[in-house]
Parts: structure tokens; C-alpha cells; sequence
């Protein structure tokens, strides 16, 4: 690589390519590659720009992702999607550096899945328990995940911007309820489990923010609310995940508490027989696009923060 590293962004007119692209803007150590509206749609053009890039940024829908990784015939184009069609496909990286073993595959990768928003506080709250053997791989787990409504991409920030708000949405809505969420494959298969999570995501009426929760009774697990603290606090020691010994103020903990940052907070609560492990952290920053470029940081040698904000 010779000059500035060349950078895409397929798809910079959603939330997560928006903010990847604000993040990205002001900096100087790299050379943002553009593509103008008219053009955006026309696959010869975006071929030329993906392939004449060192990195790209797919910010699209499953299916246009997919069409998007034919179009590139540049064996050097390091390829980091945001989208969920690469989550658990073969020869995909997941794209989460704090997981053991993980950020030294990213770093030589050219396919680097970013990812799910939900999916990634649950991965980092279960996959060092389930590897430090404090819970087996076939225990069957709950998951809570609160999330601003960002996360549910344009149409549905319209609808919750629009001057006539649907009184229904201005209260917490639980969502997902066929149990077929598109991001339980990669908390199933990155923890290393057996079984799907019970899920209940939740969408509340606020721009961004997110905090996911996972119940552990002590009767199920090998340890105690301690070794759990104890672990997060070995495990967790670089990249954008810390633990926290508490993110609540008074007894509440905000599902807005890391909006616009790009880090997250793992925390440990409860008492002696029933254990709550938490991630605070924004649903558009290490739930999206604070990942990707953390990723992009990782792979062109930077440090992983760069460009990112945290507190």
C-alpha cells in the first residue's frame, strides 16, 4: 500500500454508513473515496471504486451485500460488512477484536463481518463465560435488549420523527416475538452454543442508546456474581470493551447512557442466587459503526480507537 489507504463506503446514505462516513471524514490518514448520487446505483461504477479501494464498507441490505462481494476482483480490497449475510459464513472473520484469538484474524483478513447491534453486547457478556467454562454450551439463556430506534434504520426513524407520532410508539415496543431474529445465528455460533437464546428485543422512543441483559440463575452456572466480575476484568484489558463495576445511577441504569460514543460497558449485578450481566454501549457505534472502523483501524495498523469516540 503506497499514499493514504483508499476507503468506500457502499451505502453511505443509511445510518450506520452516515455515521461511518462522519467518523471518518475529518481524519487525514486516510483518503475517503466517493461516488456521486447518480451513479451510486450503477454496479460498472461502484465496481470501480470498490476495486480501486484498500478498504470498503458495506452498508446495505442482505441481499445487496451479497451482490456486492461479486463485484469486487481485487484480491488486496479488505472487505468489512455491516450487513447480516456474512455473520457465520465460511471464510467471513467476525469482526469483534476483543474476543480471544479474534483481533490478530482481523488484522490479516480481507472479509471481516461487522456485528449485529443486539448480537454484540450478548457475545461479549456470554462468549468469555461460556470459554472460561463458567456456563456450559448447552444452558438455555434469556436475553433483554433495549435499543433506540435508530437501529431500525430510515423508515423506521421516520416514523418516529414524524410530527403526527402514533401514541403507540411512544412507549417501549417489544419486537421479534416469532423467536427469528436475524442476529440469534451469530449469538448462537460465536458463543460456542448449542441453543438459541430466548430473545426479546425492544425498541423504545430515542434516537440511540442501547443496554442488553442476560438473567443468570446461580443454581445453572459454575461461579459466582464475583468470578463472573473477575473474569470481564481479565478478558476485557484492550480494544473498545471494559468492565465497568456499575453503569447505574441511582439504581437505574439508562439505555442512553453511551449514545454517540463508539465503547461499551460490561457490568455485573444481582445478588447471591440471581445475577444480571449487562452491556452498555450505542447501537450505531460498537453496535455498528464504531465496530467497522475500529476494524479498519486494526487492519491498516492504527490504533483501534482512532477517529472513534469514547469516554
Amino acid at each position: 500500500m503506497t499514499g493514504k489507504p483508499r476507503i468506500f463506503i457502499d451505502g453511505s446514505s443509511g445510518t450506520t454508513g452516515l455515521r461511518i462516513y462522519e467518523r471518518l471524514a475529518g481524519r487525514c490518514d486516510i483518503e475517503l473515496v466517493t461516488i456521486p448520487d447518480e451513479k451510486r446505483k450503477d454496479p460498472g461504477s461502484r465496481a470501480e471504486k470498490m476495486n480501486s479501494s484498500d478498504v470498503v464498507f458495506l452498508c446495505l441490505p442482505d441481499s445487496a451485500a451479497e451482490e456486492a462481494v461479486k463485484l469486487i476482483d481485487n484480491p488486496e480490497t479488505v472487505v468489512i460488512d455491516a450487513s447480516t449475510a456474512h455473520r457465520t459464513a465460511p471464510g467471513w472473520v467476525y469482526g469483534f477484536p476483543e474476543l480471544h484469538g479474534q483481533r490478530s484474524k482481523i488484522a490479516v483478513s480481507k472479509r471481516i463481518a461487522n456485528p449485529g447491534c443486539h448480537a454484540i453486547g450478548f457475545v461479549a457478556l456470554i462468549a468469555p463465560l461460556v470459554e472460561e467454562r463458567i456456563i456450559s454450551d448447552d444452558i438455555p439463556l434469556d436475553c433483554f435488549s433495549l435499543t433506540g430506534y435508530s437501529g431500525g434504520g430510515k423508515k423506521m426513524i421516520a416514523e418516529y420523527t414524524d410530527d403526527s407520532l402514533n401514541h403507540n410508539l411512544s412507549a417501549p415496543r417489544i419486537y421479534g416475538l416469532s423467536q427469528n431474529h436475524k442476529h440469534l445465528p451469530e449469538m448462537k455460533t460465536v458463543c460456542g452454543l448449542k441453543h438459541e437464546p430466548v430473545f426479546c428485543p425492544v425498541v423504545g422512543d430515542y434516537y440511540s442508546g442501547m443496554v442488553v441483559t442476560v438473567p443468570l440463575h446461580r443454581s445453572l452456572i459454575r461461579g459466582d456474581a464475583e468470578m463472573i466480575s473477575d473474569i470481564y476484568r481479565r478478558y476485557y484489558t484492550s480494544g473498545l470493551v471494559k468492565f465497568t463495576e456499575s453503569t447505574d445511577v441511582g439504581g437505574f441504569v439508562s439505555a442512553k447512557a453511551f449514545s454517540g460514543r463508539d465503547d461499551m460497558a460490561v457490568s455485573v449485578y444481582g445478588e447471591e442466587n440471581r445475577i444480571i450481566v449487562q452491556a452498555v454501549f450505542d447501537n450505531l457505534g460498537k453496535g455498528a459503526s464504531g465496530s467497522a472502523i475500529q476494524n479498519m483501524n486494526i487492519v491498516l495498523g492504527f490504533s483501534d480507537c482512532t477517529g472513534l469516540v469514547t469516554g
